[in-house]
């Protein structure tokens, strides 16, 4: 490979996103999957839209106003990328659409109705006006519009009602905002079980009592979208970083609009006001690119599809998966024994939502909390479920007089509120709360619990692939090992060294770590294979991820390819890389898994001769993880672990029901049994919490890894 590699081996990342949420929008397609759980892929794939317009396309303009010329190892320049994100949503919103049209008959056959006013009958509409007077009317406010009113603020992604009303003494028309907000429910209850109307249809059939004496001639749903993330590039060091992110937050809501969702039938007249009044608010930070009627979006019917998330939840056992509970792993089976006892015995690895996170990672900081030989607790958090058994057990651990330090990332992308009321609740019962660098998301997923024993101080540790948080450890695929290496200690203690204190620690004896020097130990481990390969001896790698998208490190898996390397990449969402390209990538083949759960774990494998390494840990193969964020990846070196990862690693690969494969043109496909048996990678592991029988140790059998080509 040359040092830089051409652009035509590069898929674009914001593409290579939507391409994710088109394999979302496909589950929702899929009559495999009960109606009501093809309804919530609908609403994911509407919320993650929603995220994308927030995040990279609002970047991405800000950077046309910019005048930014530089490209992504893709070659697309900014105005490119935005022109060929249009064409692809314009697609994906057909499909939306048809989507949601095919979904609500079938709904309505089984007794899930979403109804049109004038659909209710009398006994209905009673009750839904009574709801509307008991419950929405107080929370209401119409808002005008003219030369005594300015146009009022509109806030990100909430939804709005335009009203045209005439004053029927003069006939003048006058136009008047009418704000839905978020504290409603979205679809109003009809009065019969699993019926309901939406709520923007009740206040609109209502208007009348919010402009008493006014004529009301007409009412459209209406939507915006605007830049929000949280940019601290330019901000001085500053002297309080929690007040800092908190004005941040503020400015936030002020940012320039990126997008108008308008309903469909909207007049002319006024979708023309809307667009004017939101195009002459401008931002705050002069980076706005000004709305023009290309960034319109006509929506036909419902705006908003994220909130079918809400009835996606419907009790109707028939039309959804099928429940499960979360399995104790074996080792913690013993309610008698400490957990730090069988810790010290071996490493315990867990995997949720299979293993409980309850009965492990809360255990583990609920016994440190209690227990009387426990000196200090120290844990990160990025994001967190709010009033948890986590932070009951660290308010109770500060409480009993221990050392509680916890790292609160305040700038966690859309939990930037929640983070900053829990960072001020723990700081109230005396917790060391710290918040990071200015310029460094603490992404890291550790909790390190150091306790006095007879022959000494020990330090327990837990590393983890996702959130300490029960909410989503429910819904997420993560992975997390328990351990009292020493070394493994001493590294974490040294990390949490550097985060609430001054260090410039770089080396460590275990753990790799961002942003010391993690792309170059990766690098390193991909290039190391090719040396494996080359020399003739065993070389392989597996890694599992959520995205991959560091130009570094796949132009080392190309190098590892063409050395002879055979290379498997499990990969949710993102991937620049492109597979089986003639003479550079032969070698490689990526595979995509999208299912009941997120697909959340991130584990690497690496033959290395024979003598095979695994890790698992918080990073994506993305600059931000490597360049922008605190990042903690640990070694599993348990044997009987690796058995369990590579089983894991087994069934994601063998996967062909829930799997999509990435070909060199940049496309996906999603495989198929072909008449054989079908082995979908969630139900596998529903099936025995792993998908593989346990003996009361918690060993599996070792099972080889599926061929290179299975399933392509």
């Amino acid at each position: 490979m040359s040092e830089t590699a051409p652009s035509s081996l590069f898929i674009n990342r914001e593409l290579s996103w939507l391409d994710f949420d088109a394999r979302v929008l496909h589950e929702a397609f899929d009559e495999r999957n009960p109606l009501l759980e093809r309804l919530k892929f609908l609403a994911i794939f509407s919320s993650n839209l929603d995220e994308f317009y927030m995040v990279r396309v609002a970047g991405l303009r800000r950077q046309v106003a910019a005048g930014v010329t530089s490209t992504p190892p893709d070659g697309l320049t900014p105005q490119e990328q935005l022109d060929a994100i249009a064409a692809r949503v314009r697609a994906l919103r057909a499909r939306q659409r048809a989507c949601l049209d095919e979904l609500l008959p079938a709904l309505a056959e089984r007794g899930v109705r979403l109804l049109r006013m004038e659909e209710l009958a009398a006994p209905e509409w009673a009750v839904v006006d009574e709801y509307f007077e008991s419950r929405i009317f107080p929370v209401l406010t119409p808002l005008a519009v003219d030369p005594g009113h300015p146009f009022p603020y509109i806030s990100n992604l909430s939804l709005s009602l335009a009203v045209t009303v005439r004053d029927p003494q003069n006939g003048t028309e006058h136009f008047a905002r009418v704000k839905v907000p978020k504290g409603l429910v979205r679809f109003v209850p009809a009065g019969r079980p699993n019926h309901f109307v939406p709520v923007e249809q009740v206040i609109g059939a209502n208007l009348a009592q919010l402009f008493p004496g006014m004529d009301v001639v007409g009412w459209y749903a209406f939507r915006v979208t605007r830049y929000s993330d949280i940019d601290l590039a330019h901000v001085e060091q500053p002297e309080d970083l929690l007040a800092t992110i908190e004005e941040q937050v503020f400015r936030r809501r002020f940012a320039e609009v990126v997008r108008l969702e308008v309903q469909d039938g909207m007049p002319s007249n006024v979708r023309d006001l809307l667009l004017q009044e939101l195009r002459d608010e401008g931002g705050e930070d002069g980076f706005e690119m000004p709305l023009a009627e290309r960034d319109v979006d006509v929506v036909s019917g419902l705006l908003d599809l994220g909130d079918l998330l809400s009835l996606s939840a419907l009790d109707v056992p028939e039309l959804r998966d099928p429940p499960f509970q979360a399995v104790t792993p074996p080792e913690l089976r013993d309610g008698g024994r400490s957990i730090f006892d069988v810790i010290r015995e071996r490493d315990i690895l867990v995997h949720h939502p299979f293993d409980s996170f309850h009965t492990s990672v809360e255990r583990f900081l609920e016994t440190a909390a209690r227990d009387e030989h426990v000196l200090a607790i120290k844990m990160t958090l990025y994001r967190t479920s709010g009033d948890t058994a986590i932070v009951r057990a660290l308010t109770e651990a500060a409480q009993r007089g221990k050392e509680v330090a916890v790292l609160v990332e305040l700038k966690a992308r859309g939990d930037e509120v929640n983070n900053i009321t829990w960072a001020r609740t723990l700081e109230s019962f005396g917790i060391h709360v710290v918040y990071g660098a200015p310029h460094l998301k603490t992404h890291a997923k550790t909790a390190l619990v150091v306790r006095r024993e007879p022959d000494g101080i020990r330090r327990y540790v837990h590393i983890g692939t996702g959130n300490y948080n029960s909410k989503t450890a429910r819904l997420y695929t993560d992975l997390g090992i328990f351990t009292c290496s020493p070394s493994v200690g001493a590294d974490v203690s040294d990390l949490f060294n550097l985060l609430t204190g001054f260090s410039r620690q770089e080396l460590y004896r275990k753990l790799l770590v961002a942003p010391a020097d993690l792309r170059g130990k990766v690098v390193g481990l991909i290039d190391r294979e090719a040396e494996h390969a080359r020399a003739g001896r065993p070389s392989r790698i597996v890694a599992k991820m959520n995205a991959l998208v560091d130009s570094d490190v796949i132009e080392a898996l190309y190098r590892a390819s063409q050395a002879g390397a055979e290379i498997d990449l499990v990969v949710r969402g993102i991937c620049c890389l492109r597979p089986g390209v003639e003479g550079v990538s032969d070698r490689i083949r990526v595979t995509s898994i999208i299912g009941r759960f997120l697909e959340h774990s991130r584990i690497w494998y690496f033959e290395n001769g024979g003598d095979g390494e695994y890790y698992l840990g918080s990073a994506d193969w993305m600059p931000r993880n490597f360049d922008r964020r605190v990042e903690v990846v640990a070694p599993v070196e348990d044997p009987t672990h690796h058995a369990r990862l590579r089983a894991l690693l087994a069934v994601c690969l063998s996967d062909n029901r829930q799997a999509w494969v990435l070909g060199p043109d940049g496309t996906w496909r999603q495989r198929s049994p072909d008449g054989g048996r079908e082995r979908a990678t969630h139900r596998v592991l529903l099936r025995d919490s792993w998908g593989l029988a346990r003996d009361s140790s918690g060993a599996y059998p070792a099972p080889g890894l599926a061929e290179p080509a299975l399933g392509d």
